[in-house]
């Protein structure tokens, strides 16, 4: 499965923004090990969980050091996986507008 990041008009990659904002670098690091892992065995990687939000949106469920990361993606045809959206959960639901937020860059490479 091939990974890649969403990307604004401007050529930012919010969900790559998001992992670099990670203060702990083992933290971080562990993130990009996993993500890797999906790149070689796709939803058979160890270590995270999968969910169907609705629809094409699915969140990659990554839980470590005491916190839960969630990365909102798509696949396209070809098993490419765009990783649209990231946040750190503190609730126990997503929150609506973190969903919205994957929703609209959904939109722009999936048509919906």
């Amino acid at each position: 499965m091939s990974i890649n990041y969403w990307r604004n008009p401007s050529g930012k990659a919010p969900v790559e923004k998001y992992i670099d904002s990670i203060d702990n670098k083992e933290e971080r690091t562990d993130i990009l090990s996993l993500l890797k892992g999906i790149q070689e065995n796709g939803t058979d990687a160890i270590g995270v969980e999968f969910r169907q939000i609705e629809g094409k949106l699915w969140e990659i469920k990554i839980r470590m050091h005491g916190k839960q990361h969630r990365i909102f993606y798509v696949v396209l045809k070809g098993n490419e996986m765009i990783l649209l959206h990231a946040y750190l959960k503190k609730t126990q639901k997503a929150p609506l507008k973190e969903i919205e937020v994957a929703k609209q860059r959904m939109k722009t490479v999936a048509g919906g």
